[in-house]
C-alpha cells in the first residue's frame, strides 16, 4: 500500500526541501492586519462610484426609459443606458468557434434595448458617493414590453439538443461498445434518475472594479482569476488592442470559477471612466450576483449500470440534461468523469442541454465531477446493496487496468489504495450495511463513502526569476491567488530550486503586465504556475554557472557545471562551494535573470500518452433524529492521492474546503428559479444556505504519497476541485445508511427524508 502523509508531517526521501513542507501562508500577514488590498478597497485621486440598475424582467425589451430625475440628484454625474454608452460588437453567437475564445469574446454591457434575462444591467449611475449612486437608480423609471419566457426546466426536457461540446472542448457524447444489448442482459441493474439544482457559487468577496485610464490606456483594479482572458475580454469590447489594458488582481477574496471571465462590472466602470475621464469604481451587490456571475445549472441525471452477480460491471451509462442559457450556451462536462473511472467494456455518456431564458452557467468549483459524483457515486451505493456487497469491495471488482475509454495507460492510479486506507482509519468494519439498524438513543447513525476523480490539467505559463547581488531572488508571473496559497507554494518552489531560504524570495503575482500564466481554475495554477517557475530557476542556475566558470574572479572558475548543487545558500561544485549571494556579487553584481515556460498539458506527448488524474475516497457519519429527520455530521475523512504535495498545510485547506462544499451540495444548497418570472428567489445569503461552522464535525485528510513524473517538472497534480469530488455522495450514502431512505433530488432535506423515514426507524 502506498504510504500516506498527514498535513503535520514533512515529507522525506528525494524531495527533503522548502516543498511540502506545512509552511505559513506567506500573504497571511497581509491579510489578518488589513494589509491586503482586494479590488474594492482601492481608491485613486477623484474618483467616483458606479451603482448597476437591473432589468425588473426576465425577457422583452425597453419600452421607455426616464432618467431626467436620476440625473438631477446631487452628486450624479452619469446615467448610462442602451441610449447613450459608447459603441460595443454585438455579442455574437451563442457557441464561439473555438474553446478559448468563450474566455476572450466581446461581452457588451447596455448595447442594447432588448432583455436578455432577469436583472440584466440596464442601466449604470455614477456620482460622487456610492449611497448617491444608489439612491439615484431607485429614480429610474422604466417601461417594459415583456415577452413570455422559457424558465421551467423539468417541464421543457423535451425540448434538449446535443451541444457541439461540452466545458473544456470535450466530447458531447461516448460510446463504448453495446451498452443497451449488455445492460438488457445484466442479472443486477440500476436504472435511476438523480436531480440536483441550480447552485451559486457566492464567494466571500463579491465581483467589483476599479476602473481608471491614463492616455489611451486603461488600468483595471478587478478580482479575477485569469488576468490575461479579463485583458482579452476587455480589449474585445471596447475595440483596442490588448497591450493597451492593464489588469491588476493581486489578492482575491473567492472566486470558484465565476471569475475567470470578465462580466458586468467591468466593463461597466471601463465604460464610464472613458465617459468621465475619471477613475470609476463599481461593485455588484450579493444580489446582482446571482443573476449577473454565473451558477451551476438545475440537471436531471439518468444512471444505469448493470453488473453480473458478483458486481463486475458489464455496462455503464451516464445521460445528463442540464440547463442552459438560450443566449450563450454552456454545457458542464458532468458525464465525462466517468469514462475513467470504472471498468466496464459496454459504456454511454450523453449530455443534452434545455434552453431557458435565463443568464449563462459557468464553471463552478469541480464543473462536472461535483454534480455529477453525487449522483453516480449514489448510484454505485445503490449497487452494491442490490449485490449484498460492500461498497469498497464493488469499486474494487472494477478497478480498470487501463483507461477504460481512451485505451492508455493511467500515470498513476492510486484510487484502490485512497478506500482501503480510508476504511482503515474510518473504522469502516463497524458500519452495519443494513440501513437504519444503528442507533444512540433517538439518533440514528450511518456510515457512507465514496470515490473521488478529478483530470489532471496544465495550462501554458511563464515566469521570469532575477537574483540580485545580495542573493535576493524576486519572481513574476500574472498568477493569481485565490487564497489557495499561491504565493506560498511559488515561494516554497523557487526556495527549494535555488537552495535558498523562504525569506529570500519574493514572489509577485496578479499583474497582466508580468509574464502570462494559465491563472488560477481548474485546479491546473499550482502546477502550471508552478512548473514555470521551476524551469525559470533552472534557467536562472544555469546562468550562475555559465557566469561562475567563465568569470577568472570565480572561485568556481572552470568547474564542471554538471557536477553543480543548489542548497543551504551556496553553490557546490565537486569539493568547491561558494555562497551564493558573494558569488553573484563577484560575477554578476548587477543581478541576473532569466525566464522558463511550460506547455499546455493537451499539447504535451505525455498528455497524449498517459490518463492522468488525482483520486480520493471520502467517508462520512451522520446521525439522524428520529423525531425530527435532521441531519448532522458527525465526521468525514478524505484520503487523497494527488501526486507530490506542494504545501501540506494548504493543501490540507484546499480537501477541507471542498469536503464543505460536498456538505453543501447533499444537505443545503439550492437556487430556486421561479418558473414564472425567471428570476432566482432566494438570492442572498439568508435564504440560499451553505455550510457554516455549525455544520462542520470532525474532519480528517490524508495524502498518500505520491510523485507523479508523467504530469509535469513537479510531480505535483490539481487537488483544489478533488475534495469536492464525491465529498457530497459519501454523506448522501450515509445519510441512506443511517435511515434507509434514498433521496434522489437534492439538497436532501429534512422534509424529503421525514415523509419517507420508515415507522420501524421512529
Amino acid at each position: 500500500m502506498a504510504k500516506t502523509m498527514t498535513s503535520e508531517n514533512r515529507p522525506s526521501g528525494p524531495h527533503s526541501g522548502a516543498i511540502g513542507r506545512p509552511i505559513d501562508r506567506i500573504d497571511g500577514p497581509l491579510k489578518v492586519t488589513g494589509r491586503a488590498t482586494y479590488a474594492y478597497e482601492n481608491a485613486l485621486e477623484d474618483m467616483a462610484y458606479g451603482c448597476i440598475l437591473g432589468a425588473a424582467i426576465a425577457k422583452g425589451r425597453i419600452a421607455e426609459i426616464d432618467t431626467a430625475e436620476a440625473e438631477r440628484t446631487p452628486g450624479v454625474l452619469l446615467v448610462m443606458t442602451h441610449r447613450n454608452a459608447p459603441g460595443q460588437p454585438d455579442f455574437g453567437p451563442a457557441v464561439t468557434p473555438t474553446v478559448p475564445e468563450v474566455f476572450t469574446r466581446a461581452r457588451p454591457a447596455l448595447n442594447s434595448r432588448w432583455v436578455r434575462y432577469y436583472d440584466e444591467p440596464i442601466a449604470l449611475v455614477v456620482a460622487e458617493t456610492f449611497e448617491a449612486a444608489r439612491a439615484a437608480t431607485g429614480l429610474i423609471r422604466v417601461r417594459y414590453d415583456a415577452e413570455p419566457g422559457r424558465y421551467d426546466f423539468r417541464m421543457r426536457v423535451a425540448e434538449a439538443y446535443a451541444p457541439k461540446r461540452t466545458n473544456a472542448g470535450l466530447e458531447t457524447d461516448s460510446v463504448i461498445g453495446d451498452f443497451e444489448s449488455a445492460f438488457a442482459a445484466a442479472p443486477v441493474k440500476i436504472d435511476t434518475a438523480y436531480r440536483t439544482p441550480f447552485e451559486h457559487h457566492n464567494p466571500m468577496e463579491p465581483h467589483a472594479t476599479l476602473a481608471a485610464w491614463s492616455g489611451n490606456g486603461l488600468t483595471i483594479h478587478t478580482s479575477a482569476q485569469t488576468l490575461a482572458n479579463f485583458r482579452a475580454g476587455v480589449a474585445s469590447t471596447l475595440g483596442i488592442p490588448p497591450e493597451r489594458v492593464r489588469i491588476v488582481s493581486p489578492f482575491i477574496g473567492g472566486g470558484f470559477g465565476c471569475k475567470l471571465i470578465v462580466h458586468a462590472d467591468t466593463i461597466l466602470a471601463a465604460l464610464a471612466a472613458q465617459a468621465l475621464q475619471r477613475p470609476v469604481k463599481i461593485a455588484l451587490t450579493r444580489q446582482q450576483m446571482f443573476a449577473n456571475a454565473g451558477h451551476r445549472a438545475e440537471m436531471i441525471q439518468q444512471v444505469r449500470l448493470g453488473a453480473d452477480n458478483v458486481g463486475r460491471l458489464a455496462g455503464i451509462s451516464l445521460d445528463v440534461w442540464s440547463a442552459t442559457s438560450s443566449f450563450e450556451e454552456y454545457c458542464e462536462q458532468t458525464a465525462a468523469f466517468t469514462r475513467s473511472l470504472y471498468a466496464a467494456p459496454n459504456r454511454i455518456t450523453r449530455h443534452r442541454l434545455v434552453p431557458l431564458d435565463i443568464n449563462r452557467g459557468e464553471w463552478m468549483r469541480s464543473p462536472g465531477e461535483a454534480p455529477g459524483m453525487l449522483a453516480f457515486e449514489c448510484a454505485m451505493d445503490e449497487l452494491a446493496e442490490r449485490l449484498s456487497l460492500d461498497p469498497i469491495e464493488l469499486r474494487t471488482r472494477n478497478e480498470p487496468a487501463q483507461d477504460p475509454e481512451r485505451g492508455v495507460p493511467f500515470s498513476t492510479r492510486n484510487l484502490v489504495a485512497c478506500m482501503e486506507e480510508g476504511a482503515r482509519r474510518f473504522g469502516w468494519q463497524r458500519r452495519d450495511p443494513t440501513p437504519g439498524r444503528t442507533r444512540e438513543g433517538r439518533k440514528l447513525i450511518g456510515y457512507g463513502m465514496a470515490a473521488a476523480i478529478r483530470p489532471n490539467y496544465i495550462g501554458a505559463a511563464t515566469a521570469r526569476v532575477a537574483i540580485d547581488r545580495n542573493g535576493q531572488v524576486a519572481a513574476w508571473l500574472d498568477m493569481t491567488d485565490i487564497g489557495t496559497g499561491t504565493y506560498t507554494i511559488l515561494t516554497q518552489i523557487a526556495a527549494e530550486s535555488l537552495g535558498l531560504p523562504i525569506a529570500s524570495v519574493k514572489v509577485k503575482l496578479g499583474d497582466s503586465r508580468f509574464p502570462r500564466t494559465a491563472g488560477s481554475g481548474g485546479s491546473w495554477g499550482a502546477a502550471s504556475a508552478g512548473s514555470a517557475l521551476y524551469n525559470a530557476c533552472n534557467a536562472l542556475k544555469q546562468r550562475i554557472l555559465e557566469a561562475a566558470r567563465s568569470s577568472e574572479a570565480s572561485p568556481l572558475h572552470g568547474a564542471n557545471a554538471t557536477e553543480a548543487s543548489f542548497a543551504d545558500g551556496k553553490v557546490r561544485v565537486g569539493q568547491r562551494s561558494a555562497s551564493l549571494a558573494d558569488l553573484i556579487a563577484e560575477i554578476a553584481p548587477d543581478g541576473l535573470e532569466a525566464e522558463g515556460s511550460v506547455a499546455a498539458g493537451a499539447t504535451t506527448e505525455s498528455y497524449k500518452a498517459y490518463s492522468q488524474h488525482s483520486y480520493g475516497a471520502h467517508f462520512a457519519e451522520v446521525e439522524v433524529d428520529c423525531d425530527t429527520s435532521e441531519i448532522r455530521m458527525r465526521r468525514m475523512l478524505a484520503v487523497m492521492a494527488a501526486g507530490r504535495i506542494l504545501n501540506a498545510k494548504t493543501a490540507r485547506s484546499q480537501i477541507l474546503g471542498g469536503m464543505a462544499w460536498g456538505i453543501g451540495a447533499a444537505l443545503m444548497e439550492e437556487t430556486v428559479l421561479d418558473p414564472r418570472s425567471g428570476h432566482f428567489v432566494n438570492h442572498d445569503l439568508a435564504e440560499y444556505h451553505v455550510p457554516v461552522n455549525g455544520d462542520i464535525a470532525e474532519m480528517e485528510v490524508v495524502f498518500l504519497e505520491e510523485h507523479d513524473d508523467k504530469a509535469n517538472p513537479l510531480g505535483a497534480k490539481g487537488l483544489g476541485e478533488l475534495g469536492v469530488c464525491g465529498a457530497g455522495a459519501a454523506v448522501a450514502n450515509a445519510v441512506y445508511n443511517a435511515t434507509g431512505v434514498r433521496v434522489r433530488e437534492f439538497p436532501i432535506t429534512l422534509d424529503k427524508v421525514l415523509a419517507a423515514l420508515p415507522l420501524t426507524a421512529i
